[in-house]
């Protein structure tokens, strides 16, 4: 009899958190370079005894896995600020933080007080000798080529380190829109850097509406249903005590 009721809790635990993935995308938006994610589900099945056998039919339940991203390139926006870099394509920028390597394709990139070139939480931005990006105190006309090349009025200065792995999924969020992974990163020999530009989420928010929208629908003929089911056993109950006291 509660099996009912558990198979529709299961359902409801999966909607509640995949609300919640469509509520993180929703609030990163206008996050630079966020990649929107979505919920991965499967059917979980339990055996069940019955009189007749020692196994019966197999119940089903909703089961989440895992969280997907959407690796797709976001739209890219003019800024026309020289430090903001957007990568067209594969790669990450690797960034040297307390906690180690990280990697980011977040370009909105600054100077700190020493001429370093730091993300926006002031950590070094690395070249492909992995050594932070530093410039002399004269130097103010930044330009960079589509290669990662960095170049002054006095030559050049470095080259940014680019950088993809073999599966994106397997890279974790490690805050301030930076990825950590165990993976060992393999250099872009041809990267395309776009100076002055900035990638934005890759979210549509029309579409998550419309995904949170569908997932409160679904929440709700769950929760009708839990309470029909709930009805149908205070009936059976019901009719059981008065064919006792009969």
């Amino acid at each position: 009899m509660q099996n009912t009721s558990y198979i529709a809790l299961s359902r409801q635990a999966a909607l509640w958190r995949q609300m919640e993935v469509v509520a993180n995308n929703m609030a990163n938006a206008n996050t630079p370079a966020f990649k929107g994610e979505q919920m991965m589900f499967r059917e979980y099945l339990v055996p069940t005894r019955s009189s007749e056998r020692a196994v019966g039919n197999k119940l089903s339940f909703v089961q989440d896995v895992g969280v997907l991203r959407d690796t797709r390139e976001g739209p890219l926006t003019k800024t026309d600020n020289p430090l903001d870099f957007a990568l067209h394509g594969d790669g990450y920028f690797q960034i040297e933080t307390e906690a180690g390597m990280r990697y980011a394709r977040n370009g909105h990139f600054r100077l700190d007080q020493t001429g370093m070139l730091v993300n926006t939480q002031g950590f070094a931005v690395m070249d492909d000798r992995d050594q932070p990006i530093v410039f002399a105190p004269n130097e103010t006309q930044v330009e960079v080529s589509p290669d990662g090349t960095i170049s002054t009025e006095n030559g050049r200065v470095a080259r940014l380190k680019v950088v993809k792995f073999d599966n994106d999924q397997q890279m974790r969020k490690a805050g301030d829109s930076l990825y950590e992974t165990t993976q060992d990163p393999e250099i872009v020999q041809t990267p395309h850097v776009a100076q002055g530009m900035m990638e934005e989420s890759n979210i549509q928010p029309v579409m998550e509406m419309t995904r949170m929208t569908q997932i409160l629908r679904e929440y709700q003929g769950v929760q009708k249903m839990l309470e029909a089911e709930h009805e149908r056993q205070l009936k059976a109950i019901q009719t059981l005590a008065i064919s006792k006291t009969n």
